[in-house]
């Protein structure tokens, strides 16, 4: 592992999806797994800045629209009905990462499942001099794979850290780790701090 030319995505740990007074668990839609990354995920992301890693946050965004209602895509509208004006709002509390990752070097609005998507991940990545990501986050089988396989077809070198990702059902998690063991080294939270302390 190079740190400096790597980087950890943490994918969607938004208050909205995680916090208890979040638009998700407003709405009953949460799950522990889910619940508990954040604190799972803490010693990571301080290894990684005191080692030099570049910290990315990818934060799913709610761009408002007429009247300031949100746009949402209908699949997104046919699978959350609940999502509402004011949830995961650019700028808003609902919208950032969680204290207990925060602060992150760069932070990047997505609007899809893929933080490439219409965003200037891929640039900001370019001139950060980044070759390597290291995808956490949430949804494993959504998000994170769509990044990561996004990730893939533009060369960048991806690592899963499969413990530092999950999904609304633990067998979903499972599959689609298995699902991306084809475009991605899979490995975990601890072997990845081994990686960097011998940096």
């Amino acid at each position: 592992m190079n740190p400096k030319t790597s980087a950890l995505v943490l994918g969607d740990l938004q208050n909205d999806f995680l916090d208890p007074d979040g638009a998700y668990s407003r709405a009953g839609q949460s799950h522990p797994s889910l619940t508990a990354l954040p604190a799972r995920l803490a010693p990571l992301v301080r290894a990684a800045r005191t080692r030099g890693m570049l910290v990315v946050a990818t934060l799913f965004t709610l761009v408002p629209g007429r009247g300031g209602e949100p746009i949402i895509s209908p699949h997104l509208k046919a699978l959350r009905p609940f999502l509402a004006k004011g949830d995961f709002e650019p700028g808003s509390w609902g919208q950032q990462l969680v204290d207990a990752l925060a602060p992150a070097d760069v932070s990047i609005e997505k609007i899809g499942y893929s933080a490439f998507h219409m965003s200037r991940l891929e640039w900001v990545l370019r001139k950060c001099g980044v070759e390597h990501l290291y995808c956490t986050g949430i949804v494993t089988n959504g998000g994170v794979a769509s990044t990561l396989r996004d990730a893939h077809v533009r060369e960048f070198e991806c690592t899963l850290i499969e413990d530092a990702c999950a999904a609304f059902s633990d067998d979903v998690h499972r599959s689609a780790v298995d699902g991306l063991r084809p475009v991605a080294k899979v490995t975990t939270i601890a072997e990845v701090i081994a990686s960097l302390e011998k940096n």
